[in-house]
């Protein structure tokens, strides 16, 4: 079966990732990017899928009506990857998080609407169910977001699915823990803690370092969005951990330890606002289409590491970017602090 195939934030972290596993899997299929290119967005993620018959790449915002219409109406299938996702971000810059997360959202459902899409996938995260303190989310718990980045997306989630109830679009929700791996953008913590790490730089860990979180090998992610796009039912959640449940001290020491650099570099720094103690998702769901993780954590965390230690360059070129925008964060930081603690 041929398939056309509308992959929207297809230049970023996750996005690249599945863009390339499909690609590769299903020579078949037409996989069509939309990628504005923003400061998390590189087409360089891509650049080793330049020339491939079943690849295109086009530059544009998911909030350009013009741009979706023109592109929806040639493709079956739409999967929405295109977010602004980092929180630390989301504090100081919300109204960007709602533009993408929200309004381009639904630009895209509308455009799915208009011409009858097969198959409307949205991508999510764990993150707009909350904190949770014993037990799992599953995927009818309610959502509970505490930032405005969980928010946005929990917002745009509320569309997906309002669109199959009034209109029998026939969207799928997928909610993952945190990814991690290849081309990840250098402000996350495992990537940035590694970077950090082989330039023998500090590593900010905030608050205690107890904050859990369920860690996912951004493959076993693109494994899962396969299935639920082949194998998952209109109108469902889906979610996708991989039941590695770790504190961020014992993240960070492990990546110091695999380096063999000191774990005095770890430096801790205030705690942000609304910041989520424990994250946990229940995958009955997920694992009874068939699914279920192979990379084991720590070998993944290894071929990881490994990954940000060959390609300098990539990372290098990234971070010499972000200077401004960290001294612009931390300034804007520290007076919301000190605004919130007065």
């Amino acid at each position: 079966m041929n398939r056309s195939i509308l992959v929207t934030g297809g230049a970023g972290f996750i996005g690249s990732n599945f863009v390339r596993y499909m690609v590769n899997k299903y020579p078949n299929y037409r996989i069509i990017v939309l990628d504005a290119l923003t400061y998390a967005g590189n087409r360089e993620n891509l650049a080793d899928l330049e020339g491939r018959l079943n690849y295109l790449f086009y530059h544009g915002n998911i909030c350009d009506s013009r741009v979706v219409d023109n592109l929806v109406s040639n493709v079956d299938t739409i999967i929405n990857f295109a977010a602004e996702t980092h929180v630390d971000r989301s504090i100081l810059e919300a109204g960007s998080f709602i533009q993408t997360d929200v309004v381009g959202t639904f630009t895209l459902l509308e455009a799915a609407k208009k011409y009858k899409i097969q198959r409307y996938i949205q991508i999510s995260t764990d993150e707009v169910y909350g904190s949770i303190e014993e037990g799992s989310f599953t995927e009818e718990s309610n959502l509970q977001p505490n930032s405005p980045y969980s928010a946005s997306k929990a917002s745009g989630d509320l569309l997906v699915r309002s669109y199959f109830k009034t209109y029998g679009l026939p969207t799928i929700i997928t909610r993952s823990s945190n990814n991690f791996g290849p081309y990840q953008y250098p402000e996350k913590l495992i990537p940035l803690f590694i970077t950090n790490a082989l330039d023998d730089l500090p590593l900010p860990l905030y608050g205690d370092g107890r904050n859990v979180r369920d860690w996912i090998y951004v493959l076993d992610n693109c494994e899962a969005i396969d299935v639920v796009l082949h194998h998952g039912e209109p109108g469902e959640v889906y979610n996708i951990g991989a039941g590695n449940e770790l504190e961020n001290i014992q993240i960070t020491e492990m990546i110091l330890d695999k380096l063999k650099k000191p774990r005095s570099l770890i430096k801790p720094v205030p705690d942000r606002p609304g910041h989520d103690r424990r994250y946990s998702l229940n995958c009955d769901k997920i694992r009874a289409l068939g699914w279920e993780p192979r990379h084991p954590f720590e070998e993944a965390l290894d071929a990881t590491i490994r990954w940000y230690v060959e390609n300098e360059a990539w990372w290098r070129r990234i971070k010499e970017k972000q200077e401004e925008f960290k001294r612009y964060y931390q300034q804007q930081y520290r007076t919301l602090q000190e605004d919130t603690s007065s």
